[in-house]
């Protein structure tokens, strides 16, 4: 949602989109204001952040599959 209020704030204001999709528009601002000081981040945001690099290299290095292989059931 927050994405969607970014690509039309412009057009028509964040308050009335909010209102349309039922959020507040604290939230949208709270995100807002969360991008441009990451230090605003709760502990578990910030410690996933740290970890993207990571889960995403292992995601590669695993051809690109989560989890592991599943076997189709026998019949």
């Amino acid at each position: 949602m927050i994405a969607f209020i970014d690509e039309r704030r412009a057009a028509h204001g964040v308050e009335p989109i909010c209102r349309v999709l039922a959020i507040a528009p604290s939230t949208y601002h709270d995100d807002v204001a969360k991008r441009r000081n990451p230090s605003r981040l709760c502990a578990r945001a910030k410690r996933d952040g740290a970890l993207k690099p990571e889960v995403r290299r292992v995601f590669e290095a695993n051809f690109r599959v989560y989890g592991v292989r599943k076997s189709l059931p026998r019949t």
